[in-house]
């Protein structure tokens, strides 16, 4: 009993050692964008220092502001989240109840279609998107962002609604129900935890998408990976005050990954334990 405790313990203090290991780049970040440029840029590194806003205050002010940047990522993560659902909800709902012999190999193919480095497809999506003239538009980076998760949203979901005993289904149809009507009002309402799970995992990874948004948009579109790229010029990079707008960036998406925490651990597990 005395060696589980010991044991029980040492994993105790090995989890929090990897937990602190994990949150210090965050603390660093935060950190620096309170020091000035010169004290963030001194070889020994300084906890302790007179903390300054003025970093902040410039990273508010850079280019067209903060806000024209913050709008332009809720715009694209929270719309192509909505969009990516409202598609893969009806795709997986069919791959689920009304398997066929190629749903599996679909399944597959669509996953492993993340396998594919970005930057291999860029040339092809970069001059389509030339020709229909969707270059630094939100629509078009919109549209990138909902393709980009679409494979995880499915598969997400398609792993849900296979946790539902198809007897409901079938009792639905029996009781002369409609395909759509026991999709929205028997389906969903089970596997809503796993739905929005999927949605919340799907809107922090187009938040946090940086390589489609430096390369497919320039101001009018840009999101908030640009303009954390933005501090940097040719005579290198301002630490302190990429610091700031790299904390002004993460903030909304750690306060609403703190708030959903729980939300999304029971999504993750939802089926997990019958």
């Amino acid at each position: 009993m005395k060696d589980k405790s010991i044991g029980d313990t040492l994993l105790t203090a090995l989890a929090y050692f990897v937990a602190l290991v994990m949150f210090f780049p965050i603390l660093w970040m935060l950190l620096t964008a309170f020091k000035t440029e010169q004290n963030a840029f001194t070889i020994d590194p300084h906890f302790l220092f007179v903390p300054t806003l003025d970093s902040f205050r410039v990273a508010l002010e850079q280019g067209s502001g903060y806000l024209h940047y913050a709008l332009n990522s809720v715009v694209s993560a929270v719309v192509s989240t909505l969009v990516g659902l409202l598609l893969a909800i009806p795709a997986a709902y069919a791959m689920a109840f009304f398997p066929t012999k190629r749903t599996d190999f679909t399944l597959v193919w669509m996953v492993s279609t993340k396998f594919i480095p970005a930057v291999g497809v860029l040339i092809p999506i970069y001059l389509v998107y030339k020709q229909l003239g969707l270059l630094d538009n939100l629509a078009g980076l919109t549209l990138l962002f909902t393709a980009m998760n679409m494979p995880l949203l499915v598969w997400m979901v398609y792993s849900y609604f296979k946790d539902i005993p198809k007897d409901l289904v079938e009792a639905a149809d029996i009781d002369g129900a409609s395909t759509l009507q026991t999709m929205r009002k028997v389906i969903l309402p089970l596997a809503l935890p796993g739905i929005a799970s999927a949605g919340l995992l799907a809107l922090i990874l187009a938040w946090n998408e940086s390589f489609w948004s430096l390369t497919m948009t320039d101001h009018r579109a840009a999101t908030l990976a640009v303009y954390i790229a933005s501090f940097k010029s040719a005579e290198g990079l301002f630490w302190a005050k990429m610091s700031a707008a790299s904390v002004l960036t993460v903030a909304p998406i750690i306060v609403l990954g703190w708030f959903a925490q729980r939300q999304m651990v029971r999504g993750l597990t939802f089926g997990a334990v019958k």
